[in-house]
């Protein structure tokens, strides 16, 4: 379905994806992997995280998660 966007200013995009109207097909153009333990994200004042033993297994039998050669 058409659109019409009016006057916009965006004054920066850090990692994101804009889109406006209409889309056929949008592609990422970065991708990355983390693999972090138990309360290993955590942010705020005053955590108590208690987890014990914790082991994180970060094998990755696939060579590629998401391609993103090609996508000029």
């Amino acid at each position: 379905m058409p659109s019409i966007v009016g006057p916009i200013k965006i004054n920066s995009v850090d990692g994101g994806v804009i889109n406006f109207g209409d889309s056929f097909y949008l592609s990422p153009k970065s991708a990355s992997k983390t693999a972090a333990g138990s309360g290993s994200f955590n942010t705020g004042d005053f955590i108590n995280t208690n987890s014990g033993l914790s082991a994180t297994n970060s094998f990755d039998p696939d060579a590629v998660d998401q391609v993103v050669s090609g996508n000029a």
